[in-house]
């Protein structure tokens, strides 16, 4: 950052009194909903393509792409009288479920099978046959995380006939999530709250049986990414994205309101900057990235690959305080996010190991660099969602000024990619480091391996 560039001081000056951020947060959470391929999703949409143009973009405009719409019924889901094995315990219990994302329709009972946290290896220890799989939202400590649809097609795989999906988080908060990207799944599978997993658990020992039932479809529909753009057209630009839809069941504050409000806040800065922008820059909100990247994937189809220098996808900034900056792979990116944050003084902390769970996967096996932005939980919170895909993701747990800072910090290391070369990723070398971090079985098994990996 140059001390002497009145312009950029005069524009993060302004970024520490704006509420664009807050304001179209709320706008956002506001709506009942914003499920991908929803009419809520298309009116966010429509807000997320005002709040472009107020900041100064230029050529906004919503774009469609086709994809397999899921709607949830009812979900109904009991504990069995007289299950437990030895039958001296008659057990008549039902418990709140939601439906998880492309669950089909479906009424399945079968024994409890206890999975643990739903590893390759506690699965592979488990008699899934016929049963229903219960696992926990949580990886163990020191292991990479393991996905929710990893924890799925291991245990539809390896027999289940259904899968419950049990928070860690206290509160009575079924979490829900997709199952497949894009196209129902093998069998149903729902959600169930922190409480009701710890009697799941204690029933499963006791050899007792389930039943599960689910309404829900599955039907050809219509998503939207919203993009425009701002700086010189020199043959070449920097992708900025944030996701903007959210699950069904809650306002989607934290995953992602604050992503695409932290962009939109950024892109108010990165206008008023725009003399001092050495390439061009997109800011583009996709849609439907909880339920499969899907809008990513349109991006990808559409733009020219080979002109984009880098990609910075914002999934999960604006959350906490400090900024945590995933490279990917990317030593050039993390360097970048190093001497950005420390010209402004704000602490930065780095993860540099690849993940393909976000909208900058379809970018990164195609080579083209991703610098994703997240942020920091206080010190000695536990790993993983927190509130996030739970009713409780509410704009109450957002604090303005994290939106404010995370924008600003976002806007300067656009501006610092924009006038730096950063190096192709080698396609060979992600495929080894992701079979080295051992994703390779659990992508296989969510299929989001690429085809042409050998």
């Amino acid at each position: 950052m140059n001390d002497s560039d009145p312009a950029l001081e005069r524009a993060i000056g302004r970024a520490w009194t704006d509420d664009r951020s807050w304001e179209l947060l709320t706008r956002l959470t506001e709506l009942p909903h914003r499920m991908g391929g929803s009419g809520g999703e298309r009116r966010a949409a429509e807000i997320v393509r005002d709040a472009f143009t107020d900041a100064g973009l230029e050529s906004v405009r919503i774009d469609d792409f086709p994809m397999q719409y899921w709607e949830r019924g009812e979900t109904e889901f009991a504990v069995l009288e007289g299950a437990a094995a030895d039958g001296a315990d008659r057990i008549d219990r039902s418990f709140e479920a939601i439906a998880l994302p492309y669950a089909p329709a479906g009424d399945v009972e079968g024994s409890l099978v206890d999975i643990g946290y739903g590893t390759p290896d506690e699965i592979e220890d488990a008699d899934l046959r016929g049963g229903i799989a219960v696992a926990s939202t949580m990886t163990p400590s020191g292991q990479r995380f393991v996905h929710r649809m990893e924890k799925f097609g291991h245990a539809v795989a390896a027999g289940a006939k259904a899968f419950v999906f049990g928070n860690h988080v206290p509160g009575q908060l079924p979490p829900t999530g997709a199952l497949k990207f894009d196209a129902e799944a093998a069998v149903p599978g729902i959600g169930v709250s922190a409480e009701t997993h710890d009697w799941l658990v204690d029933y499963a020992e006791r050899g007792a049986r389930a039943r599960l039932r689910v309404d829900a479809t599955t039907r050809d529909g219509s998503s939207q990414n919203v993009h425009g753009t701002l700086g010189p057209e020199t043959g070449a630009e920097v992708l900025v994205l944030a996701h903007y839809d959210a699950h069904d069941i809650s306002e989607g504050a934290l995953d992602n309101g604050c992503g695409i409000a932290t962009v939109a806040g950024a892109a108010a800065v990165l206008a008023a900057i725009e003399d001092d922008l050495e390439c061009s820059v997109r800011i583009a909100g996709v849609g439907c990235e909880e339920i499969g990247l899907l809008g990513a994937e349109a991006l990808v189809d559409e733009l020219d690959l080979e002109s984009i220098r880098a990609v910075v996808n914002v999934d999960g900034a604006g959350r906490f305080r400090n900024l945590r900056a995933l490279s990917h792979g990317t030593e050039a990116l993390a360097d970048l996010a190093d001497d950005v944050t420390e010209a402004v003084g704000q602490p930065v902390v780095h993860e540099p190991d690849p993940h393909p769970f976000s909208d900058h996967w379809p970018f990164l096996r195609a080579g083209v660099p991703s610098l994703q932005l997240h942020s920091e939980p206080p010190a000695g919170e536990e790993r993983g969602r927190g509130w996030g895909h739970t009713t409780a993701d509410t704009r109450d747990k957002v604090d303005p000024r994290n939106l404010r800072e995370h924008a600003v910090l976002t806007a300067l290391l656009v501006r610092e990619l924009t006038a730096r070369d950063v190096p192709r990723v080698d396609v060979d070398e992600l495929r080894d480091r992701l079979r080295d971090q051992e994703y390779e079985s659990g992508m296989r098994a969510a299929e989001m391996w690429p085809d042409d990996w050998t």
